[in-house]
């Protein structure tokens, strides 16, 4: 992974849903781990209700889903197991697989695109 494709790992939750409050801490354990190794990786939590312009069209059923992005490139997105070690395996594979595909879904490509612009505004 260089600098001119930065890693995005993005956690949709809501704020009501207890998985995602008890999932909170790994998330941050594991961005903690990961930015040793790739300072520039970048890690957002959003809300779905209070970030909802962010996602739309996209629709988020389950709890976490998980958005992983190098570069403008979505790689990942889903909901995932609410383990530390499988956001750990997820994010390593999306960061070090530089040949791996990215997502055709353009309404995917338009939210990573949303969500950085939002965090650089931010």
């Amino acid at each position: 992974m260089t600098d001119a494709a930065p890693l995005l790992v993005v956690c949709l939750c809501a704020q009501w849903c207890h998985v995602c409050c008890d999932y909170q801490h790994s998330f941050a354990q594991v961005k903690a781990t990961i930015q040793s190794d790739h300072p520039q990786a970048q890690f957002i939590w959003l809300d779905i209700e209070d970030e909802a312009d962010l996602l739309h069209p996209l629709d988020v059923d389950d709890f976490p889903t998980l958005l992983i992005a190098v570069g403008d490139a979505p790689r990942f997105f889903g909901p995932i197991t609410p383990q530390p070690q499988t956001l750990e395996r997820l994010v390593r594979s999306a960061a070090g697989d530089a040949s791996a595909k990215a997502l055709a879904d353009p309404d995917l490509r338009a939210a990573v695109a949303r969500i950085r612009a939002q965090r650089l505004a931010g």
